[in-house]
């Protein structure tokens, strides 16, 4: 089953970091995000991922390109033009690179893939999230139900501390960024029927989380699978660094390989 992998977008809200790179790009404990993703995937055999490029693409495809070097260490003999490598260090990958357009939205990058997908179930996250979900069980769960789409979902934790407040005013209770409001939201991680490309038209400006989700969502075709682990998305400068901080101090939930 192919892994579909979204790292098109201009990732505006990380500038700090964007303005040089694609947010997928950008490293947590030293290697891309988006090797962090493609590692969770890889940890429960599935190695073929399709990612879908666009803005700055040409830093992912360098990557890939030269992943050795990346990985491993080299010795270069300059006067004979070689290069040896002393340590390879690589996965079992194969990664096709597809460029879906500049401006393209989520929709349009997705639609853009079927020929690469053809009549077959695939996964589906975007290039800037991780979690530790048990990736054997979504697809589990998925075919329990016979439906188009699983959606992973997720009660992300708020912003602010929460203070349970008695009647006279005294605090009880003080909770550190408690779940938000309840409310289960789409995290990202998703198994998909070949027959979800009908419901994305062939146009750049289709949004995946607008008219297609909704579309499905009305005929009854999503179903969730609400994961109550650890999930976090690298939206700001703080996320990277909170996400820094875990992997820099052995506390990565994510990191479910050796």
């Amino acid at each position: 089953m192919k892994v579909l992998l979204l790292a098109g977008g201009f990732g505006t809200r990380l500038s700090e970091e964007t303005d040089i790179r694609p947010k997928p790009m950008v490293e947590i404990g030293g290697k891309p995000i988006l090797w962090h993703i493609m590692k969770i995937y890889s940890t429960y055999g599935f190695n073929e991922f399709v990612v879908l490029l666009g803005y700055k693409g040409y830093y992912i495809k360098e990557y890939f390109a030269n992943y050795f070097l990346h990985q491993s260490d080299v010795t270069i003999d300059l006067k004979n033009n070689k290069m040896e490598i002393l340590n390879n260090s690589s996965e079992p990958w194969k990664v096709t690179l597809l460029d879906t357009g500049l401006n393209a939205m989520t929709g349009s990058r997705i639609k853009k893939a079927q020929k690469f997908v053809g009549d077959e179930p695939f996964m589906l996250t975007y290039g800037d999230g991780v979690s530790d979900i048990n990736i054997e069980e979504l697809l589990r769960f998925h075919r329990t139900h016979g439906k188009t789409l699983t959606m992973m979902s997720s009660q992300p934790a708020g912003r602010f501390g929460a203070l349970n407040i008695d009647s006279d005013g005294r605090v009880s209770k003080f909770l550190e960024k408690p779940k938000g409001d309840g409310n289960w939201v789409n995290a990202g991680f998703f198994v998909c029927e070949p027959n979800v490309f009908d419901y994305i038209d062939d146009d750049e400006t289709v949004v995946f989380e607008q008219e297609p989700l909704q579309k499905l969502a009305e005929e009854g075709e999503i179903f969730t699978y609400q994961h109550q682990g650890f999930w976090k998305p690298m939206d700001s400068l703080k996320d990277k660094n909170d996400l820094n901080h875990l992997w820099d101090h052995g506390m990565a939930p994510w990191k479910i390989w050796n």
